[in-house]
Parts: C-alpha cells; structure tokens; sequence
C-alpha cells in the first residue's frame, strides 16, 4: 500500500488530510500511523496462520506412543 504524499492522487490527498485534521494530526503523521497498524494487522494475519498450521501438524511418534499406553484395555 503505496500512502506517501508523493504518490498519492490530489482527490486521495485531500481525503487523507481531511481524516487527518479531523484526528488531529499531521497529513504525514497520519499516512505514518495508517501504514504502521496496515503493517500490524498483516503480523497479526501472519502469525494467526502460522498458529494454525501449527496446531494441524500431527503429533510425534512418542506422543501417539504414549496415548496409546495410556488407553484402557
């Protein structure tokens, strides 16, 4: 996600330091902040895959050895 000022449209630029102001900040500080927290939900989205392909791996060789000693007869 391209959020420089240099490569942002007028109609995008003026969109963004709209919602800037409007949060009180600096049109910079602002893109600066949106590319941080786009940047923290894809660690987010990245680690919650990684955690479930994780938990769909197969439990080793002394694991199922040891759940089956401790199955009843």
């Amino acid at each position: 996600m391209a959020n420089d000022t240099r490569t942002l449209k007028d109609g995008q630029r003026a969109y963004e330091a709209k919602r800037a102001a409007k949060a009180g900040m600096s049109l910079d500080k602002w893109l600066t902040e949106k590319q941080r927290q786009a940047d923290a939900a894809a660690r987010a989205e990245a680690k919650a895959a990684h955690a479930d392909k994780k938990a769909e791996k197969k439990p080793g060789f002394f694991t199922r050895l040891l759940d089956k000693a401790h199955k009843p007869l």
